[in-house]
């Protein structure tokens, strides 16, 4: 639109900038808004968020590679509580000692466990998964089950430094609990990382659960206590 002041033609209205702005609104509106709503769920499913992929630095070096590949010791040897005990437990200094008291007892890297005997404090262990403190997770009925290390840890004995390489989230327990057979093994391969079932997989697992007598566990209850 335009009018005229003694002759001359005065555009009216608002600049063209303002059209531009008008669209940007429009179309970008909406796509600002799904971003905002979808950005977040995706942020807290990836790895960062979750705290997945990121090896956790020790008190010491230890390496499980060598410690399990190489001297074959069992996962129960240092986590001795996990298959009677709510929780996997620490190796002790005294289970790190009845090797290194004679093997590599003057190493600089077991200067912590030299420590730890000395003063009589633990080794500072840092946990490498943290379930939520309303979380109830007990160790003890899952490797008693036939649920086996590997599962939820991943294939540690090929570490250097460990690390958390599965999500824990509430959605991933669950994915178990609605089919547990098919995350079973016997109780005797629970520590081995390279076990496989031989014959038929989905009936050898469904012939564990119900010789376990092991159903599903999808209520509240199971893990909120």
């Amino acid at each position: 639109m335009a009018s005229t002041n003694g002759g001359l033609v005065v555009p009216v209205g608002f600049p063209a900038w303002s059209t531009l702005l008008a669209r940007g609104v429009i179309y970008g509106g909406p796509v600002l808004g799904l971003g905002l709503v979808v950005a977040p769920m995706i942020y807290v499913r990836t790895p960062f968020f979750e705290e997945r992929l990121d090896p956790v630095k020790q008190p010491l070096q230890f390496d499980h590679r060598h410690h399990v590949q190489d001297d074959h010791i069992d996962c129960l040897f240092c986590h001795q509580t996990a298959d009677k005990s709510p929780h996997a437990g620490y190796p002790s200094t005294d289970v790190c000692l009845g090797c290194h008291a004679q093997v590599w007892n003057q190493a600089p890297l077991l200067g912590a466990v030299r420590a730890s005997a000395v003063s009589g404090e633990s080794i500072p262990w840092k946990r490498v998964h943290r379930l939520p403190d309303f979380v109830y997770f007990n160790h003890a009925i899952h490797v008693g089950k036939g649920v086996g290390c590997v599962e939820c840890h991943g294939h540690v004995e090929q570490m250097t430094v460990v690390e958390k390489v599965k999500p824990m989230t509430m959605g991933w327990c669950l994915s178990c609990h609605r089919n547990p057979s098919g995350h079973l093994r016997p109780t005797a391969e629970i520590t081995n990382p390279n076990w496989h079932p031989t014959g038929d997989a989905a009936a050898e697992q469904k012939a564990l659960a119900s010789l376990n007598d092991i159903e599903t566990r999808t209520s509240c209850t199971a893990c909120h206590r």
